[in-house]
């Protein structure tokens, strides 16, 4: 594999001319056997690059404890692409946005009292200094000037959209250099002067991200940057979704004509995302503009390979573009993977949360409310639970804020929903419940961690409940389970033929593969919301009610062959006991 520079307004390779023409496709959201499908399809495409972010919270996810296997083996999908002769733009952060839960920072950073993200913190640098210095050795042998295939390492990620120490940038750019970074590093942000004066930094070359406009952005990037070469780092050919919104779609027609302007402008560009794969278990993030979006489980994006992998109508056009201008077409070699559907599946065990808290967690006594990370939780739910004792002027409870969806049972009895992204929960957040003078009553809070804010100011984004009043009364004393989600290996199933009671229950069923499995989609009908379980692993959130997303991807090489097992935990309410499993997907 060659060597990129630059000088002036072009990139070279080994000396020669060279365009980028990259697509964008995360590793960690797609299954490790599929890594090579994906890749060809992207080649065949008439690409020579793949790029990727790296998720620190992923590879970090407890201090001091680092995961690189399965889908968080980045060598070997490096070493994928290389066989493929694709050269890699990798950006390994620390931060990484992507519509990922904080942005791809560890959650545990926020255990930390004082402690400032993303600026010339000593605390702060400290942890992204012992985890670059673990990572980079790993990146350092597939760098190109060590004859490897990454061409391009980012430092930090559209920085200008967040803050403008240039310190900070430095001292992130100094560990690169420490660890032996050589290939040629870059920057990326959006093409305003505040972005680009905040993110950049002086001697590296500048990229922009945007998704339209190809010659008019370049025009203003070269005000800025005027020897450098043009390259859009994130060409957002589609967008993601967030939870009650539409799903976004667009016109493959705009897409193929802004690939032509790059084309004819002889400028570099990665197309985000080429495939977008899904945001399996709890690592969708959210954005805060003026209220909390939280992100759906699909990454489909509108991409040229929508979430399960298949070429769409855009990729066609893309590759129709690309050849027009002479670029070598591979023969399209790389099959859809088939789909199958297996129809209903009858889940008729149950196990009702309240009856199994202690077989999935230990309760951590507290005088107020906490919240996840202050208990070493990043994921999944919380519980809080505390007896009023009365008697009681009947006042109706508070919450100090919810994060991020709160439901509230009185003596075990359903009394209110409460959620972030409403607008009252912008206030001090009334749940309506008022408590009987005269009596006792037990309460318990179920919260949900519908994923933390992962760009712009937001970022500190704790999660749980922050203080119960009564009236304006503070109320103490309560026990806290924290609910990850990660063994459920505890709970204790019963039969049951009907529709469960209106309380948080895990329902589980099996189902027979008697050949090779197949790529499917679990529909919930009936359902509210929750998550489901396939043969252990976390496959998203559903949440019915709110949409757009309708389905949920479960790709083959999560099924095996024989008995398969299904777990869904419903948090509000069902009217079914029966999933189906399809062949059609459906995100709105």
């Amino acid at each position: 594999m060659g060597i990129l520079s630059f000088k002036e307004r072009q990139f070279y390779m080994d000396g020669v001319p060279y365009q980028i023409r990259s697509g964008a496709m995360h590793y960690f959201r797609i299954p490790r056997e599929y890594w090579y499908d994906r890749l060809l399809k992207l080649k065949e495409c008439g690409l020579n690059t793949v790029e990727t972010y790296m998720p620190w919270n992923l590879h970090e996810p407890r201090e001091g404890e680092l995961d690189f296997s399965g889908m968080l083996d980045f060598e070997a999908y490096i070493e994928t692409a290389r066989a493929l002769s694709l050269n890699v733009i990798l950006r390994p952060g620390p931060y990484i946005c992507a519509e990922w839960d904080m942005g791809g920072l560890p959650s545990w950073l926020l255990s930390y009292e004082g402690i400032s993200l993303r600026c010339n913190d000593s605390l702060f640098l400290s942890k992204v200094r012992s985890y670059f210095s673990r990572l980079l050795p790993m990146i350092r042998p597939h760098l190109s000037t060590n004859g490897g295939n990454i061409i391009m390492l980012q430092v930090e990620n559209e920085y200008g959209s967040y803050g403008n120490d240039k310190d900070y940038l430095c001292a992130v750019l100094d560990i690169y250099k420490e660890q032996g970074m050589d290939c040629l590093l870059f920057t990326s942000d959006g093409p305003t002067y505040t972005m680009m004066s905040g993110g950049s930094i002086e001697g590296i070359p500048a990229t922009g991200n945007f998704g339209s406009r190809p010659g008019e952005n370049f025009e203003f990037m070269r005000r800025l940057r005027p020897d450098e070469p043009s390259m859009c780092c994130e060409y957002w050919c589609g967008w993601f979704d967030h939870w009650g919104e539409e799903h976004h779609v667009r016109p493959f027609e705009e897409v193929s004509s802004d690939i032509r302007e790059f084309m004819e402008l002889g400028a570099s560009f990665n197309i985000y995302m080429f495939h977008g794969g899904t945001n399996f278990g709890f690592t969708s993030g959210a954005n805060y503009d003026g209220k909390y979006q939280p992100t759906v489980t699909s990454y489909d994006y509108n991409a040229p390979l929508n979430e399960n992998g298949d070429r769409t109508p855009l990729y066609y056009a893309i590759r129709e573009t690309l050849g027009e201008f002479g670029v070598c077409l591979p023969e399209l070699t790389g099959e859809e993977k088939p789909k199958r559907s297996y129809g209903k599946v009858k889940l008729s065990e149950r196990a009702y949360l309240f009856d199994n808290l202690e077989a999935l967690t230990l309760p951590v006594f507290s005088p107020e409310p906490r919240f996840m990370e202050d208990l070493g939780q990043s994921s999944g739910y919380i519980l809080y639970s505390s007896t009023f004792n009365g008697p009681s002027d009947g006042w109706e409870l508070h919450f100090d804020s919810v994060h991020d969806r709160a439901i509230t049972f009185v003596n075990g009895e359903k009394r209110c929903v409460c959620e972030r992204w409403r607008p009252e929960s912008l206030r001090d957040t009334h749940t309506g419940v008022y408590l009987e003078s005269g009596i006792s009553a037990s309460v318990q809070i179920l919260c949900e961690n519908m994923g933390r804010v992962n760009y712009g100011h937001k970022i500190k984004d704790k999660k749980g409940i922050g203080g119960v009043r009564e009236g304006n009364r503070y109320h103490f004393g309560w026990d806290i389970y924290p609910l990850p989600m990660t063994d459920l290996s505890g709970l204790c199933f019963t039969e049951a033929e009907d529709a469960p009671a209106e309380s948080p229950v895990f329902l589980r069923g099996s189902f027979v593969i008697e050949d090779e499995p197949c790529d499917t989609f679990a529909h919930l009908h009936g359902f509210t919301k929750g998550i489901v379980f396939v043969n252990g692993i976390n496959i998203g959130r559903y949440f019915n009610t709110a949409g757009p997303q309708k389905s949920l991807y479960v790709p083959a090489p999560f099924l095996r062959r024989g008995e398969n097992e299904i777990t869904v935990f419903e948090s509000d309410k069902t009217e079914s006991i029966e999933i189906e499993l399809s062949h059609i997907h459906c995100l709105g």
